[in-house]
């Protein structure tokens, strides 16, 4: 039997690695990805100030997976009924799938956003942010629409590359809702934006975009001037998928034996909670999907008597964490905390992932450039 990830972000390469270990060995793993590496995103923000992170979190798929086929093509659609993904170079059939490609921008179809605004979702985005910002005149407005996790990150990110470079410029953070870190607990949103004007991001919440020119954002009947736009103000499905990120029920099962993990897709966990988009919702999911995907395997082998049930994903939040500049606010449990001890666990929990996956040398590079950096 083939068995196919299609992606190789958090959720696909967690995954893998899972059915890596615990297949029949009869099984044909085939991992699809649209590049021949991984990208470790929650540190990609970090590539605006550091360019040289982008090493340490780049891992090579063939470096991290033993056992699957590892296939660099772009997934352009999925029949879930027929067990077909097809691909930019071709198909492929398969007889479990796993679609893990994640969620790209959107852009909500507003006006003149697309076309003005920088995203934040690969490597080139990073440069060409960093690139902007420094060849920006002084006294120059950057505005982040969006303040969720992605926003503030990169907000931060820029005030302190601000800093270290001893230019001026201003950093203003735009959030539609009434706080920054809306889907977060209000002592944990509370927390982000004291950090946020401590590290001099100006933060406008109330204010929903409604439409850009190539010199100004208008939200409602104000009109704000920018030199530089970008844009983190929500995601939506993959292509594969029409844009659309599908509602799954708890076992993630999309159709048939089609499952969707991470990002692509909205779950809703077995305590009926709808589970938020994040690196540690992905790893968790892509665990229980494992289980439920050997389960199948090995139930078409024969070694199985019954018709087996998928795992149901129960999702139970470690906490979060988010960086901003050179500090960071962290939450666990009920309790919020900065300073030090939020920096190091962040860096950890950074380290720890790359681990889990195999890049021992990335994890080790991590935490040295951390360390440089104080």
């Amino acid at each position: 039997m083939r068995i196919a990830v299609l992606g190789a972000g958090y959720a696909g390469l967690t995954l893998a690695r899972q059915l890596e270990k615990k297949l029949p060995e009869s099984a044909d793993l085939v991992v699809v990805n649209d590049r021949p590496d991984h990208l470790v995103q929650h540190e990609l923000h970090r590539v605006v100030r550091r360019p040289t992170l982008a090493d340490e979190i780049t891992v090579a798929l063939d470096e991290v997976l033993d056992r699957a086929t590892v296939r660099v093509a772009r997934v352009t659609d999925v029949d879930h009924e027929r067990n077909v993904a097809e691909l930019d170079d071709g198909r492929l059939d398969y007889g479990i799938g796993a679609v893990c490609l994640g969620a790209e921008t959107a852009f909500h179809d507003l006006p003149g956003v697309e076309d003005h605004a920088t995203p934040l979702k690969r490597l080139p985005d990073a440069a060409r942010i960093r690139e902007e910002f420094l060849s920006l005149p002084a006294g120059g407005r950057v505005v982040v629409g969006g303040a969720g996790l992605s926003g503030v990150q990169v907000a931060g990110e820029l005030t302190a590359l601000a800093r270290e470079e001893g230019i001026d410029r201003e950093v203003l953070l735009l959030e539609r809702l009434g706080s920054v870190a809306p889907n977060f607990p209000a002592n944990f949103q509370e927390a982000v934006h004291e950090e946020l004007e401590r590290r001099d991001v100006a933060v406008r919440t109330g204010r929903a975009v409604e439409r850009a020119t190539d010199s100004t954002v208008e939200c409602g009947a104000e009109a704000i001037d920018y030199d530089q736009f970008l844009w983190t103000g929500g995601i939506r499905g993959p292509d594969a998928l029409s844009g659309e990120r599908p509602m799954v029920p708890d076992t993630l099962r999309l159709g048939g034996d089609t499952f969707v993990v991470g990002d692509a897709g909205r779950v809703t966990d077995a305590d009926g909670a709808a589970v938020p988009a994040s690196a540690a919702a992905a790893v968790r999911e892509a665990r229980s999907v494992a289980e439920s995907i050997v389960t199948l395997a090995e139930h078409d082998e024969g070694s199985e008597i019954f018709e087996p049930r998928p795992e149901r994903f129960r999702f139970d939040a470690p906490g979060w964490l988010v960086s901003i500049g050179d500090g960071a606010v962290a939450q666990v449990g009920p309790t919020v905390f900065r300073g030090t001890a939020a920096k190091a666990l962040k860096t950890t929990v950074g380290a720890g992932y790359l681990s889990s996956v195999g890049a021992i040398e990335n994890a080790a590079d991590l935490v040295r450039e951390e360390l440089a950096s104080d």
